[in-house]
């Protein structure tokens, strides 16, 4: 879902072992993801990466996964958070508080992608 060119194997080596994932599940099935940890300058996070599965989306599971993951990171001494965000995404991470920090980019086999970020 969240890069489907990419196999797990290969997803879960890029991930930093002090990084956290929050799911959520409907009927034992997960059915939308989000990592964070510590990345960038000192006190600063990044939220790694979020997925929902396409038939759960707009149901309140991805906001529950930022508010949480926000959460982690406040409690854990960040003082910022910041993603490289989907185009599409924006308006989710901006319910959240975070803000448009960059121009649009490209990532590859990905799209279109914006920085986003929020002082905790």
């Amino acid at each position: 879902m969240l890069r489907p060119h990419q196999t797990v194997a290969e997803l879960a080596s890029h991930e930093p072992p002090d990084c956290l994932a929050v799911g959520v599940f409907e009927s034992g099935r997960l059915v939308a993801v989000g990592l964070i940890g510590p990345e960038g300058e000192p006190g600063e996070w990044r939220v790694r990466g979020m997925a929902t599965l396409p038939d759960f989306r707009g149901r309140g599971a991805g906001s529950a996964i930022l508010a949480a993951l926000l959460d982690h990171a406040r409690e854990h001494g960040a003082g910022a958070v910041w993603a490289n965000v989907r185009t599409p995404a924006v308006t989710l991470y901006e319910r959240a508080g975070l803000e448009v920090a960059s121009e649009q980019f490209e990532l590859p086999d990905i799209g279109p992608h914006v920085v986003m970020r929020r002082r905790l």
